[in-house]
């Protein structure tokens, strides 16, 4: 690719700025100056120093967040909520992150970000059932029929068609009338796990997300917080 196409993806300045930089010397390529900023480079196989510094070449960054409540799963906001990506860092600034699927405002947990555009569409696509798992505490009695009914495929009341779905049931108390459960599903619809445990006359009274295909939140993590993704990490959550 060409150096100057390069080093402005990774954040190092503008096309414009990039080739004052390169007469000026400040990058090397295998230990020699270019000549011009538009030539073709190997980022693989050959050296790259920027002011002395090696200039690494990742075109896709994975990074799993810790969402906390009251932030928005987008990129902006018209209304000037705080979005997820307003918590990375300057580390990964240039590169294009979106949420590989979305965290109502009020839901913690394990969001995705990236800007590999085809992976997010594998993580999102119900054809390649990339199971979602969220832990919720309820407002109501959560009962065995509720499990069948998860399982069969539950039709909401707008006639919104959901696919199987697993409800596990962690605990009730008939006392506060409450429940804690585990909700798997491999959709994304709009609200879908405060739709479908209403459905049921259940209500969401909290609700995190907990793990994306086979790649659980690091317990490591505190809200708010962000890591890169290993390989295996990565592709375990298509796997």
């Amino acid at each position: 690719m060409r150096l100057d196409k390069l080093l402005g993806n990774m954040g190092y300045g503008s096309r414009k700025e990039l080739r004052t930089l390169v007469k000026k010397g400040l990058v090397t390529v295998d230990g020699v100056v270019p000549k011009s900023s538009d030539i073709n480079v190997d980022p693989e196989k050959q050296v790259i120093l920027f002011n002395g510094d090696r200039v690494t070449y990742k075109p896709y960054v994975y990074l799993m967040m810790n969402k906390p409540q009251g932030v928005i799963s987008a990129t902006e906001d018209s209304r000037g909520q705080r979005c997820a990506v307003d918590l990375v860092g300057e580390e990964f600034s240039m590169y294009d992150l979106s949420p590989a699927g979305r965290l109502d405002i009020d839901t913690e947990g394990f969001l995705l970000l990236t800007n590999d555009g085809a992976f997010i569409h594998d993580v999102i696509s119900p054809k390649k059932h990339v199971v979602k798992e969220y832990y919720a505490c309820l407002e109501g009695v959560a009962t065995e029929e509720d499990v069948k009914a998860f399982a069969d495929g539950l039709i909401l009341a707008d006639g919104t068609e959901c696919m199987e779905a697993e409800l596990v049931i962690v605990g009730t108390d008939t006392d506060t009338n409450t429940s804690e459960v585990v909700v798997k599903i491999c959709e994304g619809k709009f609200h879908q796990v405060k739709r479908m445990t209403l459905s049921r006359g259940l209500k969401v009274t909290y609700l995190k997300r907990m793990a994306i295909g086979g790649l659980r939140l690091g317990t490591d993590l505190e809200a708010g917080e962000y890591r890169e993704l290993t390989l295996e990490e990565k592709e375990s959550i298509l796997r």
